[in-house]
């Protein structure tokens, strides 16, 4: 089944569907460009908002670890990976442990080194490299907040300028 005519021209059919479309799309691409300042604006509350919860979710488990605290020497694994790094340890009971999620505060461990971990007793899962807290991760999150601030903030009040200019507000 072909689309279109024997010199290959678009059909009527499917020139009519394509401009049914782009008119059932023009609104809703118009209200979208009109929105696109606070859009960006949004953008950059929202990453304020991310580095907020991931401090607070690190400093929660840094809490449980403190709470129930036993110290390990752990191996890092192959398999590590930007998002994750994989570590195995020995808790008290003699039993293997290899935390799902990785060891939290992994900057610098390379595969193969020995590593002071620290652990929740009651959950070998949270695991963090011993020494290491929440602290270690306020720099990298204020560093990647401020600068998505210089780039979106900047560039939604130039957007909002812009469309003022074409369009003044009522």
């Amino acid at each position: 089944m072909s689309s279109g005519t024997p010199d290959g021209s678009p059909d009527r059919t499917t020139v009519r569907a394509v401009d049914e479309l782009a008119d059932l799309l023009r609104p809703a691409v118009r209200h979208t460009r009109r929105r696109l300042p606070e859009v960006v604006a949004g953008l950059a509350v929202l990453a304020a908002l991310v580095s907020v919860l991931a401090l607070v979710g690190a400093w929660i488990d840094d809490r449980a670890i403190a709470a129930n605290p036993a110290v390990a020497q752990a191996e890092v694994l192959d398999g590590s990976s930007f998002a994750r790094t994989l570590v195995r340890f020995t808790v008290a009971n003699g039993e293997a442990v290899v935390p799902e999620l990785g060891v939290y505060y992994p900057r610098g461990l390379e595969v193969g080194q020995t590593v002071a971990v620290e652990y929740d007793v009651t959950n070998p899962d949270h695991v963090r490299v011993a020494g290491r807290s929440v602290l270690d991760g306020v720099l990298p999150l204020l560093l990647m907040t401020v600068g998505s601030w210089v780039v979106l903030v900047p560039l939604a009040v130039w957007l909002r300028r812009r469309r003022d200019r074409v369009s003044p507000p009522v």
